[in-house]
This record gives C-alpha cells, sequence and structure tokens, in this order.
C-alpha cells in the first residue's frame, strides 16, 4: 500500500524509529485505541488523531521510544527473578526498573528523552498529579518515587504536571531513600545487580501502614512459605508474577485513563500459566468440571455491553473498513469461495427435493389442472414441499477479537465467516456472526470499582465485557456485508474471556427455533485479561471456559466446533482442529461444517 497522506508517513517514520530504537527490525507496530504498550510481542501504539500537533507528536513517539527501550535494555527473566510479590514493593520495583531502562537508552538520544518528557507530562495532566495542595493518597508513593529515580538517573527534571505528588513525596523520599538511589544509579547498566541492590533497598524501606502490603490468607501464606524453601531461585508460577502491577484506581479506567508504561510487561503473555499450558500433552485428559477449586465469580456486570456492530461505528466508516478488507483479501477470498462452492454442492445435493400431493392447501399442483377441465366439478388439488432436516439449522460463528488476533488473523477470519454466512444462506441454513472482546485494557470500570471498595480479596471476573452481533440470524447477509468491516477497525481488540463469550453465543442458540444448533470457535488462544489473573487463582478463567464447554457438549444439543489458530483448542473442545497457518481457516471451516451436516444426513 502506498504511503501518501501525512498521517501515513507519520506512522512509517514512527514504526521505523521503533524499530531501530528497539534493535529488532522483525517487531510489529500497530495504532489503536489510546494505550501503548507491549502485547504479546507487538508493538500497539494509539491512533492518531486526524489533525496532528508538535504535542500530539511528541507524545506518541515518547510513548513508542518507551516501549522501544523496553524492548533493548529489559531482560524479562532477570527482571521476573527478583519482582516482590503484588503490592506496594511490586509497584516501586516497577517504577524504578523504568527509570533505570530510561536512563540507560537515553544516555546520548537528546531527542528520545525530549519524547519522553512529552508523554511524562502529558499522563501527569491526564492523571491530575499537578494540582499543588492535592490529597496525599499513598498509593501514588511509588509513582513519585519512579519520578524521583528518573530525575536522579538522568539529571532531567521531573515535568511540572507532577508538582503536586511531588510536593507531597519529594521530602519524605529523600530522607529516607537519596543515598539508595544514588547507590542504585552506578549499577543501571547491570540488570541483575541492580535489580538485587533494588530488592534489598525495598525490602529496608520503611513503609506507612496504609502501604502495607495486602494480608494473605492462611493457604497462600502456607504455599508461599513452601516455594520459598523449595524453589527460591525460579520464577512465580502465579498470575501475580507476571508483570503486573498494583495499579492506582485511575488506571482501571477506560483506555484514555490507563498508563501506558503499566502495560508493556502487564500484557507480555509470553510464559504466562495460560501460554504454558498450551504446551501441554493434546492427548492428556481434560480436568473434570466437577472438581474445579472455585466458582466463577463477576465482580460487577453494570459496564458489560452486547451491541450490534453497526452501533459502534458510523456506517461511512464501515463502508470504508469494509473496502479496505476486501482490497487487501481479494486473493485469499477466491480461495475461500472455491472451499465454500464446493461445501455449498455438498449441501444442495443432500436436498432431495419430495413433494406432498392432494392436499387440501399449500401450492397448486399444476400438474393436475387436467382434471378439472375434464370434470369441472373437481376440486383444486395443492401439493408441499417436504423440508430437508439440515436446513431447519442454525450455525453461530464466534470470532475471539482479542489483541493477538490483530493484523492477518483477523482479516482472514473475517473474510472467511463473511463467504461461509453467504454460503449456507444460498443453501438456506441460518447464520449468524458474534465476537467478543473487552472495552479496555487491564480492566474496566469494574476493576475501578474494586479498587474503590477496597480491593476485596478473590473478587472474580474484573473487566468490562464487549460482545458484538455483526449479523444476526435473521439478518440478510447483504444487509449485514459491512459490518465485518468492523474488525479492521483500530483499538477494537482487546483481551478475551471465552467462557462468558461461550455462555453468551450458547444462551442465544437457545432461543432459535431451529432444531438443530451449530457454535463454530475461532480462537488463536487461552482466556487472557489481566486485571481478573491478577487477583484471581491460576486458571480462574480457564476453569470456566472448561466448565462452560462441559455443559454445552455433555448436556445439551448444541453442537461445538472449535478451530485454533496457532493453538491447540483440542484439550478443551472434544470436536476441533487446529491449524499453524491462518490461510489454512478457510479449508477448515468447510471441512469442519461438511462433516457436522454429513452426520445427520
Amino acid at each position: 500500500m502506498s504511503i501518501n497522506t501525512p498521517i501515513d508517513r507519520f506512522k512509517n517514520a514512527i514504526g521505523a524509529s521503533t524499530k531501530a530504537l528497539a534493535g529488532d527490525p522483525s517487531i510489529d507496530i500497530s495504532f489503536g485505541g489510546d494505550v501503548a504498550g507491549l502485547v504479546r510481542d507487538q508493538v500497539m501504539l494509539p491512533s492518531l488523531p486526524a489533525k496532528l500537533n508538535s504535542h500530539e507528536i511528541s507524545k506518541i513517539r515518547g510513548e513508542a521510544d518507551g516501549i522501544a527501550l523496553h524492548i533493548a535494555h529489559h531482560d524479562k527473566a532477570l527482571h521476573k527473578k527478583y519482582q516482590p510479590g503484588i503490592g506496594p514493593k511490586r509497584a516501586i520495583y516497577e517504577a524504578i526498573e523504568t527509570a533505570r531502562v530510561e536512563a540507560v537508552g537515553t544516555k546520548y538520544l537528546k531527542g528520545v528523552r525530549n519524547n519522553l518528557t512529552a508523554s511524562s507530562s502529558a499522563r501527569g495532566l491526564r492523571k491530575g498529579f499537578n494540582k499543588i495542595g492535592m490529597l496525599k493518597d499513598e498509593n501514588n508513593f511509588a509513582e513519585a518515587l519512579g519520578l524521583y529515580t528518573r530525575e536522579v538517573f538522568t539529571g532531567i527534571k521531573t515535568p511540572s504536571s507532577f508538582d503536586g505528588i511531588m510536593s507531597n513525596w519529594r521530602k519524605e523520599i529523600e530522607e529516607e531513600v537519596s543515598s539508595g538511589i544514588l547507590n542504585l544509579k552506578s549499577k543501571i547498566y547491570d540488570q541483575e545487580d541492580f535489580a538485587k541492590s533494588l530488592q534489598k533497598l525495598i525490602q529496608n524501606l520503611k513503609l506507612n501502614n496504609n502501604l502495607a502490603e495486602p494480608e494473605e490468607n492462611e493457604e497462600s501464606k502456607e504455599e508461599n512459605s513452601e516455594n520459598e524453601e523449595t524453589q527460591p531461585d525460579q520464577t512465580p508460577d502465579t498470575p501475580q508474577e507476571q508483570g503486573q502491577s498494583d495499579v492506582s484506581s485511575t488506571d482501571a479506567l477506560d483506555d484514555d485513563e490507563i498508563n501506558p508504561q503499566d502495560i508493556i510487561d502487564a500484557e507480555d503473555i509470553e510464559g504466562s500459566p495460560d501460554d504454558a499450558d498450551q504446551t501441554s500433552n493434546p492427548n492428556a485428559p481434560r480436568p473434570s468440571p466437577t472438581n474445579l477449586p472455585d466458582p466463577y465469580k463477576v465482580y460487577s456486570s453494570k459496564s458489560d455491553e452486547t451491541i450490534k456492530a453497526e452501533e459502534l461505528c458510523e456506517i461511512e466508516e464501515l463502508d470504508r473498513l469494509r473496502g479496505y478488507l476486501d482490497g487487501h483479501m481479494a486473493g485469499l477470498s477466491s480461495i475461500i469461495s472455491r472451499l465454500a462452492n464446493r461445501l455449498q454442492r455438498k449441501l444442495l445435493a443432500q436436498q432431495q427435493r419430495s413433494w406432498t400431493f392432494d392436499l387440501e392447501e399449500g401450492q397448486l399442483d399444476t400438474a393436475r389442472l387436467t382434471r378439472v377441465i375434464i370434470d369441472p366439478m373437481s376440486a383444486l388439488t395443492f401439493k408441499e414441499e417436504k423440508e430437508t432436516s439440515f436446513r431447519d439449522t442454525i450455525v453461530t460463528i464466534l470470532i475471539d477479537n482479542s489483541g493477538s488476533m490483530r493484523g492477518r488473523p483477523i482479516m482472514v477470519a473475517a473474510v472467511c465467516a463473511d463467504i461461509m454466512t453467504r454460503t449456507l444462506e444460498r443453501c438456506g441454513v441460518k447464520s449468524e456472526i458474534l465476537g467478543f472482546t473487552t472495552r479496555a485494557w487491564k480492566g474496566g470500570h469494574s476493576f475501578q470499582d474494586w479498587m474503590a471498595n477496597g480491593k476485596p480479596a478473590s473478587p472474580g471476573r474484573l473487566n468490562d465485557l464487549r460482545h458484538i452481533i455483526y449479523k444476526g440470524a435473521d439478518t440478510p447477509w447483504r444487509r449485514a456485508k459491512r459490518n465485518l468491516g468492523l474488525m479492521m477497525r483500530e483499538g477494537l481488540l482487546k483481551e478475551n474471556i471465552d467462557g462468558e463469550a461461550l455462555e453468551w453465543a450458547y444462551q442465544r442458540c437457545l432461543y432459535r427455533p431451529e432444531q438443530r444448533k451449530i457454535i463454530m470457535v475461532i480462537s488463536d488462544g487461552a482466556p487472557v485479561d489481566d486485571a481478573t489473573q491478577s487477583q484471581n487463582k491460576t486458571g480462574f478463567l480457564e476453569s470456566h471456559l472448561r466448565q462452560v464447554i462441559d455443559k454445552i457438549e455433555n448436556r445439551s444439543e448444541v453442537e461445538l466446533v472449535a478451530i485454533g489458530i496457532g493453538h491447540d483448542v483440542a484439550r478443551w473442545y472434544k470436536r476441533a482442529v487446529t491449524i499453524m497457518d491462518v490461510e489454512q481457516l478457510g479449508g477448515a471451516m468447510t471441512e469442519k461444517l461438511a462433516e457436522l451436516f454429513d452426520s445427520k444426513t
């Protein structure tokens, strides 16, 4: 695609500079939403406004530079090795490590220093940290300490947008930890030595009562003690140890309220319990849902939404996105269409047209009108076509709209769903296309409410769901065609809570009048929601997904099939297929649908 507009040229320049600063020309860079972060090894930058001013340019450059420096100068394994548990100590550790990374990466790069200052200044204004005399909030101590450390390491004055919290904490920080921070400055180029010294500094830090670590229940204390005795040098396994910081309540707002720096490690899924499970033996028996440890809970559902695609985007924008989708997938569309035509021929061949004659009502039987001519007193006769069994069917295509699907996977999924739906419609089979994601990264209003209510333990799901109806079962394909373009919209794809999405699709099926109901799930990974996983036991989301699958497969008439893109779903679903290349999706969908219709004909 040619680069013509100023926005396109700016994106290209940002991409090139980010790759150069990170020292990795192979990294993927995309623009979406209002959040900057590293999402599963993909750099995600905010959507760009229609008109860029110098302030916006510096802010976005700063966000991109911060992520690039993190890639270049931060070792995740070392970071996790010395990382404290969840709580204020963890937040302090994260803030000071960020200061180290920026100090190392900007020593000889004045432009990068200026960009980071601009993005930091914008964040301070957004959070309201500029107000002198603001309430001294203990939750802001880590933020202030990180800013002070950045001053010491780089010699750059903290932006005035943080004057409020710095006036609250500077004197206390200088009295307690200034010598320790100066000691750390000499070690910024050796991350392991730095982390060891930082760990000691945090342990010796006298935190106020309000900053004390959250209390643990007896069971978790025993587990922690056991881990310390038997595995002192290993990285912890719990979701709390996956680079997730104890974020302040302001970070739980929608995208524009999230601290981009908080997301860099939190969204990095590599090495998490869910992904570790992906490499397990696919032939291993699936755990029985009856033995699951805890019931599934939802902290708050008041901000969840189920919404039609056209309500999330203007019609003109949907048309543009649909055109973009068609333009990039022209070659693949022809291949998938040929596969779909084979499915259509198979289905139409099964439609044995049969009629019931000599009925008192129905369609006029013109072949027997001669009776009336011969005998005018004879009554008219009618006939009625018998329906084939598979035509009384509803097929639901449920597509994972998570951030890891960004790029070609979501494009291929959209095109495949579009063509399969069109094919089924020609064969008289009802179909619908659904998508699932969340409204925000790292928790939305649910997470904010949880923070405001004192962070009760084991809260359950802490993000706001977004379930999208791209095409309803009774909506003709021609009217829903443009809606599939929404999947191309920057910022739409966030996190994925599969269990509740599957339950939603299942409940929609139950209300349909069709006798046969089929759900096809297209996904590329395990359930992932950072806010939820950081505050609940390991496997919380995955356990719920298994429960829902078990209910559908073993205690309902709904037929369930799953297609995993580069991700083994056979350990969850009885009827499943895994494809390693997204280009195989069209063939896999065609094959599984053909199998399903063959099984009951």
